[in-house]
């Protein structure tokens, strides 16, 4: 529902959206999702399933006992179409998402993960959905076992652990992170629901609260989800990868990302990689008159910046990854789904 803000002037009108929905929701059958349980704070929490397309033979063999992700073998993905809003219902896609995506997938253990979440959000729970840009970094994820595999890893904004939770088939150590107990309780029910899977690889997975505009991590011992000083020890001593999906989406959330990344990157005791997946969405504007894509646009302005950062310590390198790797979930890989990489190196 789309309502007027009230006693405003004509000119000064402003449109405020009660709730978002995910497209990864919105274009799956109804009968796919299984209502669960209720949330903390009154929501319905879903349990949906992801269905990778691998099989055993290639877990096996590529994923968790160390092959390389080149031998990674795919069934046949779904073709992935171009535009900016997606499949409509009823569409040939979403029929392909029927099929692999939704309470009764079939199949081994190790080629489902199952994730609890809500369907539709006021903005400032978006986290607890599904969205394809998450999707779009698993596959990465699984793709790039080379980088992955054995490393500690950091998620910014883990939402639902989605991607935690494929790193975790790889990573020695996935930090989890995101802030509000009620989402940090979601993705711990998350990782429960699929450990299984870090279990094969040996990953654990913490969640922890990382908040971004705090420049310290949280140790009190009475605040769920904080830290311990071992933890913070061997996150800073250890940590060569950070990763986040779909956490751009309001200027003042990006500026705090990005310091986090740049706060996180100094502190840390190696070298670091930051893979940010982003999904550049078209909106109509009526201050501009015009199709526009602010949010993307400053992502894109705070990539150039930190890249233009000269403080003697570091040197922040940033490019685009092509998205050709193999598709192992399924999804729409639109043309406005994007992957950053950011490598932080020492100035020598």
């Amino acid at each position: 529902m789309v309502q007027l803000a009230p006693a405003a002037a004509m000119d000064e009108v402003t449109f405020r959206s009660d709730t978002v929905l995910s497209d990864v929701h919105l274009y799956t059958p109804n009968h796919r999702h299984l209502m669960v349980r209720l949330n903390s704070v009154g929501q319905p929490v879903f349990l949906s399933q992801f269905k990778l397309l691998w099989s055993q033979d290639s877990w096996t063999d590529s994923g968790a006992k160390g092959g390389s992700h080149r031998d990674v073998h795919t069934k046949e993905p779904p073709s992935a179409e171009t535009g900016s809003t997606g499949s409509p219902p009823g569409s040939g896609h979403a029929q392909e998402e029927d099929d692999v995506l939704g309470e009764e997938a079939q199949g081994s253990p190790h080629d489902i993960i199952r994730i609890e979440h809500t369907m539709a959000t006021p903005l400032e729970d978006v986290g607890k959905q599904v969205w394809r840009g998450a999707l779009l970094l698993a596959d990465y994820i699984l793709f790039r076992q080379d980088l992955f595999r054995g490393c500690t890893a950091l998620e910014l904004g883990a939402g639902t652990g989605l991607a935690s939770i494929i790193a975790a088939t790889m990573a020695r150590t996935v930090y989890c992170t995101d802030v509000g107990a009620d989402l940090l309780s979601m993705c711990q029910r998350n990782i429960a629901l699929n450990s299984h899977l870090a279990a094969t690889g040996g990953g654990i997975v913490r969640v922890k609260e990382l908040d971004w505009l705090k420049d310290d991590l949280c140790t009190d011992p009475k605040v769920p989800f904080s830290w311990s000083q071992e933890e913070i020890s061997d996150l800073y001593d250890h940590t060569t990868i950070l990763f986040a999906a779909e956490v751009f989406y309001d200027d003042d959330l990006t500026d705090a990302v990005f310091k986090t990344l740049s706060r996180l990157a100094h502190r840390l005791k190696n070298a670091c990689t930051a893979i940010l997946s982003v999904e550049k969405r078209l909106n109509f504007t009526l201050r501009h008159l015009d199709v526009t894509c602010e949010a993307y646009d400053h992502f894109r302005s705070c990539l150039h910046a930190l890249e233009q950062l000269a403080d003697g310590k570091l040197r922040f390198v940033v490019e685009p990854v092509e998205a050709s790797f193999p598709q192992l979930l399924v999804y729409e890989r639109l043309q406005q789904l994007e992957l950053w990489k950011i490598i932080a190196e020492p100035v020598t």
